[in-house]
């Protein structure tokens, strides 16, 4: 496999962007990783970086953008914290990642069983995790469908939270971020919402978040 080059980026467009994750994720799934020399794609991006993605994602130890999507060095910028949530320097970040460097799609990526999804159901106070968690409190309010058991004892409505989590971060990015979504807009950047679903590894993409532009 390649390392990517300024030329090779600059001739992905979102949708194939799209692609080359679901791809990955596909080989994931079924063990077949490309084989990569990694310390080659190290020396080869020692002197610049041309990722086509930038996947904001949980720090779950489980859900590995690299890994889940198959990529190798320098192919994707990776944003983790807990519950996937955005604040102003996630957004400065994936703001460099698209209009500086390049990248071409904008993935937010939730999990199921989210430890920080289930904090968030519980209520749960912290230290400096209180304010964490109280990003993720407007998904647990908007979950109406679930009348009794609305904590983390009860496995759907911690996913049916997730879900709008991840959705309303997608949103929410749109909304925070100008340059983000005059380049999506535009055609320039894709954005997406999805779910890896840590015992299958699959990762499914919610189709109503994906916006590709012109």
């Amino acid at each position: 496999m390649k390392t990517l080059t300024k030329e090779m980026q600059t001739a992905i467009t979102p949708s194939m962007a799209l692609e080359l994750l679901k791809d990955g994720n596909k080989r994931f799934v079924n063990n077949l990783k490309i084989n990569r020399n990694l310390l080659q794609q190290a020396n080869e991006t020692s002197d610049g970086q041309h990722p086509f993605a930038v996947i904001l994602s949980c720090i779950d130890s489980r859900t590995s953008a690299e890994l889940i999507f198959d990529q190798g060095l320098g192919d994707v910028f990776s944003v983790r914290i807990a519950g996937n949530i955005i604040n102003e320097d996630i957004l400065g970040s994936m703001e460099f990642a698209c209009k500086v460097a390049g990248s071409k799609i904008i993935v937010v990526l939730g999990h199921t069983k989210c430890g920080a999804v289930k904090g968030a159901c519980d209520h749960v106070e912290m230290g400096n995790l209180t304010a964490l968690l109280t990003k993720i409190r407007p998904a647990v309010d908007d979950e109406t469908t679930t009348k009794e058991n609305r904590n983390s004892t009860n496995p759907a409505f911690v996913e049916n939270v997730a879900t709008i989590n991840v959705k309303r971060t997608v949103k929410s990015i749109m909304e925070r971020s100008p340059i983000l979504k005059e380049m999506v807009e535009s055609g320039e950047v894709g954005i997406v919402g999805g779910t890896h679903d840590l015992a299958t590894g699959v990762v499914s993409f919610y189709s109503e978040t994906i916006k590709m532009g012109k």
